[in-house]
C-alpha cells in the first residue's frame, strides 16, 4: 500500500503499520488492483489500498473452512490473550488509530477518539467474555422416560463468519464483528467498506500478530476488501455459518435473501426519533436534539432525525433549538472544536441537499442550516417536513433534523412507531409514568429517556426490529448469536432403561 502525506501535519499515521497486500492465510497476499483513500474533507490522497477480487474471497473461504475445527479448538486462555494483547495494541497506538480514521472518514476528530474508546472496550469485553462461554444441565428427569438421564447442554461455534461493516465508524464496526467471532471459537472473513479500509486492515494485522505470538494460526482472522461482487462470493457460500452485516436496509435485505439458509445478523438502517413530552426539561431536550443530530456528521444509525414535540411547548423547543443549532462549529475535521464536517463523499452530500429542496418545494421551513460551504452542509433544522417525504421517512444519514409537532403523547409514539424502521428512540420527560409507557409502546430495539437515542454501550445489547434489521451485537449477544447449543443427554452405563 503507498501511503501519502496528511496536508499540512506531517506522514499519514499508516505508513509501515503494516505490510502491502490483502491478510489472507497466514500471509499478505497482493491485491489484483489498488484503489485512492481520499481525504473527504478537501478530497487530498491519503493512501492507495488494495483492492481484492472473488479470486482472493474464495481463496479466503476455503482457508477459513480449512481451519474451521482447529480455530473452535483454540483453548479459552488462547482467544482470550490474543484479544487483550490487541487491545493493548490498540491502546498504544491510539493518537495515529484517531487521525487516520480522520483521514478515512471525514469525521470531527472529537467523534473519532469515542470510535476508538468504544472499540477499546469492545475488545476488552469481548476477552472478558470469553470466560462466560459455557452451558448448563437441564432437569431430563421431568418426563418419567427421563429418569437417570443426565443432561447438561454446551455451546459450539457456529463456524466461518463473514463480517462486512460500513463506512462511518469502520475500526468500531470491525470490532464488533471480528471480536466476537474468535472469542466464540469461529474464524472470520472481514469485508471493511470500500472507502474507508485503512483502519480495519490495521486492527486485523495487529490482531494477527497477537493470534501468531500466541501460536494460534493468522488465518482465524482474513480481510477481504472490493465491491458487491466480493461481499456476494463471501456472503453466498454455502460453508459458511453466519454473516454480520453493518450497512443499509436495501443492502441488508439483499444479503439475507441470497445467504439463506444461512445464518444473517443483520445491523441496518434508522431514522430515530425524540420525543419531547409537555414536562421536558427542554433545555437538556434542545441539548441533546444537537448533541444526537449532528454528531459524526450525521452519519449515524442512531442520530436523531425526527424530533416529535407536543404542541404546549413547540414554540419555546424550536427558539431553544435553533439557538444552539447556531452555535455548532463546522469546518475542518482535524480541528478538536468542529462538531460537523465533509460527508464520506460528494455523491452523499448531493443526496442529502436534494432531500431538503425537495421538502421545502413542499412546504417545510427551514429554520437552520440548509446550504452548504466549503463542501459542508450546515446543521439544519427542519419544520413540518412532509411525512410522505424521504427527510421524514428515510435514513437521511447527514446534519440534519426535523421537527413536527403533535397535541400529545399518544400522538407522538404512535408517530414514533409509523416508520418501517425501529433501531432507537428516546423521550424527554420528568414523568415516570411517560418513560414506562414509552418503553412499552414504542416498536425499536432500544428505548432511551432524557438521553439521546444514539447512546449506545458497546456492552448492552444492541439491534432493531422492522426494517431496522435482526440480531444483536455487545460482544456477550453477539457471541450467542456465533455459537449454537449441543445438547448431551448421558445414560451412565450402570442403569438400565
Amino acid at each position: 500500500m503507498t501511503t501519502h502525506a496528511e496536508p499540512d501535519t506531517g506522514e499519514s499515521p499508516v505508513v509501515g503499520q503494516f505490510p502491502e497486500g490483502l491478510p489472507i492465510g497466514d500471509h499478505w497476499v497482493a491485491a489484483p488492483a489498488v484503489e485512492d483513500v481520499r481525504f473527504p474533507y478537501d478530497g487530498t490522497l491519503v493512501a492507495r489500498a488494495p483492492v481484492g477480487d472473488t479470486a482472493l474471497a474464495r481463496r479466503a473461504l476455503d482457508v477459513a473452512v480449512a481451519v474451521r475445527e482447529r480455530v473452535g479448538r483454540l483453548p479459552s486462555h488462547t482467544r482470550r490473550a490474543a484479544l487483550l494483547a490487541t487491545h493493548e495494541a490498540v491502546a498504544s497506538r491510539r493518537a495515529d488509530f484517531e487521525r487516520l480514521l480522520v483521514l478515512e472518514t471525514g469525521k470531527p476528530l472529537v467523534d473519532c477518539r469515542v470510535e476508538v474508546d468504544r472499540t477499546l472496550l469492545t475488545l476488552l469485553t469481548a476477552a472478558e467474555e470469553v470466560a462466560r462461554l459455557h452451558g448448563e444441565t437441564v432437569p431430563l428427569d421431568l418426563l418419567p422416560s427421563g429418569e437417570g438421564l443426565l443432561g447438561f447442554w454446551t455451546r459450539k461455534p457456529i463456524g466461518v463468519v463473514v463480517g462486512i461493516a460500513g463506512f462511518n465508524y469502520p475500526l468500531l464496526l470491525a470490532a464488533h464483528k471480528i471480536a466476537p467471532s474468535l472469542a466464540a471459537g469461529c474464524p472470520i472473513i472481514a469485508k471493511p467498506a470500500p472507502q474507508t479500509p485503512l483502519a480495519t486492515l490495521w486492527l486485523v494485522h495487529l490482531l494477527r500478530e497477537a493470534l501468531r505470538a500466541g501460536g494460534a494460526p493468522q488465518a482465524a482472522v482474513q480481510l477481504v476488501t472490493g465491491g458487491p461482487e466480493v461481499g456476494a462470493a463471501l456472503t453466498t457460500d454455502r460453508r459458511i455459518g453466519a454473516v454480520s452485516f453493518t450497512g443499509s436496509a436495501a443492502v441488508g435485505h439483499r444479503i439475507a435473501r441470497d445467504a439463506a439458509p444461512t445464518k444473517v445478523l443483520l445491523e441496518l438502517g434508522s431514522n430515530a426519533a425524540l420525543v419531547v413530552a409537555a414536562d421536558a426539561d427542554l433545555d437538556a431536550a434542545a441539548d441533546a436534539v444537537v448533541r444526537g443530530g449532528y454528531y459524526a456528521s450525521g452519519q449515524a444509525c442512531i442520530s436523531v432525525q425526527r424530533v416529535i414535540v407536543v404542541d404546549a411547548v413547540r414554540k419555546e423547543f424550536v427558539a431553544r433549538l435553533t439557538e444552539r443549532v447556531a452555535q455548532v462549529a463546522v469546518g475542518d475535521p482535524r480541528d478538536p472544536a468542529t462538531r460537523v464536517s465533509a460527508l464520506i463523499d460528494k455523491r452523499s452530500t448531493e443526496r442529502v441537499c436534494a432531500w431538503l429542496e425537495e421538502a421545502v418545494e413542499a412546504g417545510a421551513s427551514l429554520v437552520a442550516g440548509g446550504r452548504v460551504a466549503d463542501g459542508v452542509i450546515e446543521p439544519t433544522v427542519l419544520l413540518d417536513a412532509d411525512r410522505a417525504l424521504p427527510v421524514w421517512e428515510e435514513e437521511i444519514f447527514g446534519p440534519v433534523v426535523a421537527v413536527r409537532s403533535v397535541p400529545d403523547l399518544e400522538t407522538a409514539f404512535d408517530l414514533v412507531n409509523d416508520s418501517r424502521y425501529g433501531l432507537h428512540a428516546s423521550v424527554y420527560t420528568s414523568a415516570l409514568d411517560t418513560a414506562f409507557t414509552a418503553l412499552d409502546r414504542l416498536e425499536v430495539g432500544g428505548v432511551v429517556v432524557n438521553e439521546v437515542p444514539g447512546f449506545r454501550s458497546d456492552v448492552m445489547p444492541y439491534g432493531g426490529v422492522k426494517d431496522s434489521g435482526a440480531g444483536r451485537e455487545g460482544p456477550r449477544f453477539a457471541i450467542e448469536e456465533l455459537t449454537v447449543t449441543r445438547m448431551a443427554v448421558i445414560r451412565p452405563t450402570t442403569q438400565k432403561p
